[in-house]
């Protein structure tokens, strides 16, 4: 797969509530392996666009493509084929705190494959190495960090070795170090294994160390004011907004 190959465009988008519109014509490329952030203040829409992008939400107008197809257009059966090639690590992990860390990560085997009981076990311990957390295999969720959680999670948001990863505020609830790690471990996922790598965030730390290209969601025009590479758009900002924001409001 070429560098430039689009993997998901979208062309149009609204989002909105009833009546209440928080984005409008939102148009944009995600290239593959591309480490794409989704910034913007509190409230613009950045979590309402990953569901529209996940399909947790349709949206009002427009069009997401994913892959050559229109994601919202097509049969169920051909979108739940897209939605299996990529994961998601929300917010909080998302675990089953009654399950181990490995039975979490089992579920979407034991779900959408055919593999046996013995190869499960073996792909668990792998993910789980993978991020990190070789030998919490029997842990559950109660006994390890947030930082550990997050890393469980997504050990289970790529149990399907997905082409797409989604993470929504990776950074929320860690501390500086605990986020660090995890962006060393997105990079690490997105340089060695090629994953599209799509990050919803505010934090400037992240989108700096890890974002090779992004959006700004501009919540006073309800529209993208700004795409590019973090770093060249906090060197040439379009607008006072994108300056303000990239620069925590401290120029």
């Amino acid at each position: 797969m070429s560098a430039a190959e689009v993997k998901i465009k979208a062309e149009n988008l609204e989002i909105a509530y009833g009546s209440n519109v928080l984005m409008r014509d939102l148009n944009f490329e995600v290239k593959a392996g591309d480490v794409f952030i989704v910034m913007g203040g509190s409230g613009c829409g950045k979590s309402s666009l990953l569901k529209i992008m996940t399909g947790l939400k349709t949206p009002t107008k427009g069009k997401v493509i994913i892959d050559g197809v229109d994601f919202y257009a097509c049969e169920k059966s051909q979108r739940n084929e897209i939605m299996q090639k990529s994961g998601i690590l929300y917010q909080s992990g998302a675990l089953f705190s009654s399950m181990t860390l490995s039975e979490n990560i089992a579920l979407p085997l034991q779900q959408y494959t055919d593999y046996s009981a013995r190869e499960i076990a073996d792909l668990c311990r792998l993910k789980l190495a993978l991020v990190g957390l070789k030998g919490y295999e029997d842990f559950y969720p109660s006994e390890i960090s947030g930082g550990m959680k997050k890393r469980a999670g997504l050990a289970r948001a790529m149990a399907l070795d997905p082409e797409i990863l989604y993470f929504d505020e990776p950074s929320a609830g860690l501390d500086p170090v605990s986020s660090s790690l995890l962006d060393d471990l997105i990079l690490e996922i997105n340089q060695s294994l090629g994953t599209t790598i799509v990050v919803i965030t505010h934090e400037l730390s992240s989108i700096f160390a890890i974002g090779s290209n992004s959006i700004y969601l501009d919540a006073e025009i309800k529209q993208i004011s700004a795409q590019g590479n973090p770093k060249k758009l906090l060197k040439n900002p379009p607008n006072q907004n994108v300056l303000n924001f990239l620069t925590g409001g401290r120029k």
